[in-house]
């Protein structure tokens, strides 16, 4: 279903993909590698795991949710930090299968709520934008996913920064960003 420029099936095909993107990029890498960081206050592809599993239990469906139901009370607050230490006796394989699990249940959810165009149009009350579409929330769902998966390989190829001596000058991912 196409709305405003959204479209819910293609939606869902993408965040279908995303645990089995990730497990491609982490599983099975050196610990170095999946706790690799960019530097002080930045996060590993470990640490984007934690914080995409707290979103898919306490996010995305709980504000679609929220916004069928008619609230016009904002939604909670989201804290965006990861969960440094909810998961941290965990590996990376069995955060990946549990980020895995929780994903097919949110799409499942999702697929089952048999949104209209109608829907998509409904707001909420987001405490820090105001008022938001659902069609909006489930765009942004979608592009989370892909920034966080740019993140994830940003922070690996740092990996080898210096590795890769003057070849740097030409491999834009390893620069900074401002």
């Amino acid at each position: 279903m196409q709305h405003d420029g959204f479209n819910l099936d293609d939606t869902v095909a993408m965040l279908e993909r995303t645990p089995a993107r990730l497990s491609a990029l982490l599983e099975g890498l050196p610990e170095g590698w999946v706790r690799a960081t960019e530097g002080d206050g930045t996060w590993s592809p470990y640490d984007v795991i934690g914080h995409l599993i707290h979103g898919e239990r306490a996010n995305w469906i709980p504000r679609v949710r929220h916004i069928l139901a008619g609230e016009r009370r904002p939604f909670e607050p989201f804290d965006r930090t990861p969960r440094f230490t909810e998961h941290q006796s965990k590996s990376v394989s069995e955060l990946l299968a549990t980020f895995a699990e929780l994903r097919r249940e949110n799409v499942a959810a999702l697929v089952g709520m048999n949104l209209t165009g109608a829907d998509l149009s409904r707001t909420g009350q987001h405490p820090e934008f105001g008022e938001v579409r659902l069609g909006q929330l489930l765009a942004t769902w979608v592009v989370h996913d892909l920034d966080h998966v740019g993140q994830i390989v940003r922070t690996t190829a740092k990996v080898y920064a210096e590795a890769v001596g003057p070849w740097r000058a030409y491999l834009l991912i390893l620069q900074d960003r401002e």
